[in-house]
């Protein structure tokens, strides 16, 4: 049986290399504030594969995806082992587009800080009066740098997104710094409206996109998991405070409350976790989680 090692491994994310191909695979680690926690959250990776792989076929009417498949049996043999059943995907490799597509229907988070100090959230004016977690009159888009594993990724307007993309694309920064900030508008609109039938607010999210093989954008890493972004339930949503979520926006807050924790949870912490990202599957799809 062929070895097969990481070429790229993230956060969260291991990438292999096969072929005309990729295996990316979704571990069960966990990351807040652009840190690696010491914990691992059993069948984490599998909630964040399978949940991607239900949105890339609702959505694929509106851009394609890079994924091909997540069952190992189409992969080779090392992949058949137990720790990458259910958590891995085969992909078309893409020429990644370093820009993280951030869309924001709700007034939260650092959003919700730049509000309160000057009325805008990344530099964007918003209506005067909002509450926080207050629904915004229409999505906006605020796009970020991709940094690098320990720096924090940088917000920038649309325009400057242009200029990046330029600098990497010559003569088509304009034409894709568009095409993804349309595509995340449409993509965020679609299923945000199908979560809130299902009992889910998606708050915010985030997605990234790359080139295949002829040009076109397509959107690859991950999609509309609990790690990319805010999902609130339906009930009880209240704007004037934080909402409870189905995120890891639970992680994120025991973590300030508890600054001498040196990211390592309690069990306690890890079990709610993994429950809350398996009834958002639940709740979204419809289906158990299976694997």
């Amino acid at each position: 049986m062929k070895e097969f090692a990481p070429i790229k491994e993230g956060k969260v994310r291991e990438i292999y290399d096969n072929g005309d191909s990729l295996i990316m695979v979704a571990t069960d680690r966990i990351s807040a504030f652009d840190v690696i926690l010491k914990n691992k959250v059993a069948k984490k990776g599998t909630v964040l594969t399978q949940m991607s792989k239900f949105w890339f076929d609702f959505t694929k009417d509106i851009v394609p995806n890079h994924m091909i498949s997540t069952d190992v049996n189409d992969m080779p043999e090392y992949f058949h082992q137990p720790q990458f059943i259910g958590n891995s995907m085969l992909c078309r490799k893409l020429n990644m587009i370093p820009i993280e597509c951030i869309v924001r229907g709700y007034i939260t988070g650092s959003g919700w800080a730049s509000y309160q100090k000057n009325g805008t959230a990344c530099g964007i004016q918003l209506p005067a009066g909002l509450k926080e977690c207050d629904q915004l009159p229409e999505p906006i888009y605020t796009p970020s740098t991709k940094a690098e594993i320990g720096d924090h990724d940088e917000n920038i307007s649309y325009e400057a997104s242009i200029d990046v993309l330029e600098k990497k694309f010559p003569g088509h920064g304009r034409e894709y710094a568009t095409k993804i900030r349309d595509y995340t508008i449409a993509l965020y609109k679609k299923c945000a409206e199908y979560a809130r039938t299902k009992g889910i607010i998606i708050a915010d999210t985030k997605f990234e996109f790359g080139l295949n093989d002829k040009g076109e954008v397509v959107i690859g890493d991950e999609m509309l998991t609990p790690d990319s972004s805010r999902f609130w339930p339906v009930e009880g949503y209240e704007p004037g405070h934080g909402q409870p979520s189905f995120d890891k926006q639970f992680v994120r807050d025991w973590l300030k409350a508890n600054p001498e924790s040196d990211y390592q949870l309690p069990q306690e912490v890890i079990d709610k976790t993994i429950a809350k990202y398996k009834e958002a599957y639940k709740l979204l799809t419809g289906k158990e989680l299976e694997a």
